[in-house]
């Protein structure tokens, strides 16, 4: 048995969004979704299973993590121990290249990536679909970040059917062109965003509803290679979900003053005949799909009023990557 394993997991976009569990302990989503992954941001992990160490320990960005934290990676790391018949505890080491907890696809990214090389080091040779049903279990969205290009991931019906599938590799001239608002840490997590809204918002369930029929009209779009159809689709669907937020109780909202400068500069763009459309997350943060071949030109209007660094333009990205 390999007792080492080094993987990297790239973050993923969501376009049709997931917002709210059915199953809390398994993570099986209330709705399917779809996602773009992107090359930009990523996590890189280690894990290994020693012998000389006494229980696990989680190092990120070569920081010692805390108690709780630490817990997190351990009771995941359990669903691969359990599975191999494993009686180690590990020594993670995981180094993000995504702002954490900005409403850009950390965790993604990071549970895929402690899924990938836990997979390698416990010897468990899971394929894809064995481990997106696990990556699912760490975070929800993770279990996309396993795949690259445009990828569903289905609700299912069951802990065993609830899994991503890569749809479509994005070579059509995709892009996504980032506008980072704030990267600092949000207040409201996703997790308590997901569950109050589930729990007290009146629009919910139709939400649900309305997201199924998204998903099925965006997968045309993307295999008939329809872009602006399939832009608008997305961007409608972001807006429905902040929209279930305001309906919570108590009611709550993650854009900023510069989300909606964003937001209104892309719909400007579009009377101007350059085709992008915006969508968020659970955070400020405003990504814009576009054409790859104009998103020098989206960058070229956004820095006339946000900093450079703050505009990042990202292709379609890779599924996970064994080290």
């Amino acid at each position: 048995m390999k007792s080492r394993g080094r993987a990297r997991a790239y973050a993923n976009i969501a376009l049709i969004k997931y917002w709210g569990k059915r199953d809390e302990k398994l993570v099986l989503p209330m709705n399917s979704s779809l996602s773009l992954t992107i090359d930009c941001f990523y996590t890189e992990t280690e894990v290994i299973f020693r012998k000389d160490v006494d229980r696990d320990y989680f190092y990120l960005n070569d920081k010692l993590q805390g108690k709780d934290t630490t817990e997190k990676v351990s009771k995941f790391l359990d669903l691969f121990r359990k599975a191999a018949g494993l009686n180690l505890s590990a020594v993670v080491k995981s180094r993000n290249y995504v702002p954490t907890a900005a409403g850009l696809a950390s965790s993604a990214s990071g549970f895929a990536a402690l899924a990938a090389a836990a997979n390698v080091a416990s010897g468990l040779n899971l394929d894809n679909r064995q481990l997106s049903i696990y990556a699912r279990q760490g975070s929800g969205s993770a279990a996309r970040s396993i795949y690259g290009g445009f990828v569903e991931w289905k609700k299912g019906s069951s802990h065993q059917d609830s899994y991503a599938v890569p749809i479509d590799d994005a070579q059509w001239d995709i892009g996504i062109v980032i506008v980072m608002v704030n990267s600092m840490e949000k207040l409201i997590s996703s997790r308590e965003g997901m569950k109050r809204t589930v729990d007290t918002s009146p629009f919910y369930k139709v939400w649900v509803e309305s997201a199924e029929e998204d998903l099925k009209h965006i997968k045309i779009a993307i295999r008939n290679r329809d872009f602006k159809k399939t832009g608008l689709i997305a961007e409608r669907n972001g807006l429905k979900m902040h929209a279930i937020m305001l309906g919570a109780n108590p009611p709550f909202c993650y854009w900023e003053p510069d989300s909606l400068k964003v937001m209104q500069i892309v719909r400007q763009l579009r009377r101007e005949g350059i085709y992008c459309y915006f969508t968020l997350d659970a955070g400020p943060n405003v990504k814009i799909l576009c054409r790859l071949s104009e998103s020098h030109k989206i960058k070229d209007r956004l820095i006339q009023f946000f900093d450079p660094d703050q505009v990042i333009i990202a292709k379609p990205g890779p599924g996970i990557t064994i080290l």
